[in-house]
């Protein structure tokens, strides 16, 4: 069985960010990617939901939010 390049939880997105795109989850990163990702009116938001959906997208912000806390 091939395994996803989706996340499918909090730890395998935070790994995927943290790790295997080396980016750091600082606070100013994550308050930019929330913004953006609300706005459903932005090109790259309306690319992100029409290639993963919307629940995929609302595990995103929730895990962005998740990691706010975090930091």
């Amino acid at each position: 069985m091939e395994k996803s390049f989706i996340p499918n939880s909090y730890e395998e997105w935070r790994h995927c960010i943290t790790v295997e795109c080396g980016l750091e989850l600082t606070h100013d990163f994550i308050e930019k990617r929330i913004e953006s990702l609300q706005n459903t009116n932005e090109h790259y938001t309306q690319q992100f939901l029409r290639l993963y959906g919307q629940q995929h997208y609302q595990k995103v912000i929730s895990w962005f939010i998740q990691a706010r806390k975090s930091v």
